[in-house]
């Protein structure tokens, strides 16, 4: 089911079953809301899964520049 929370940014309701225990460990972790929390938590496994797409390209991509030239460029 999805709902508005603003007409930019619709949010997911869901339910899931979680562990007590890990539950209260995140949120004493986090110090923010559940929601704030979870919401980190899957931001997270997001964040992980296009740093290993991004490591499965390494060494397979030419530049023109090399990283002395793009760091010298920036000065």
């Amino acid at each position: 089911m999805l709902v508005k929370k603003t007409r930019k940014d619709p949010i997911r309701k869901i339910t899931v079953h979680l562990p007590a225990e890990l539950v209260e460990k995140a949120l004493k972790a986090s110090g923010k809301s559940l929601t704030e929390t979870v919401a980190d938590g899957l931001q997270k496994v997001v964040t992980s899964w296009a740093y290993d797409e991004l490591l499965k390209l390494r060494g397979t991509m030419k530049f023109s520049q090399t990283w002395q030239d793009l760091k010298d460029d920036r000065e």
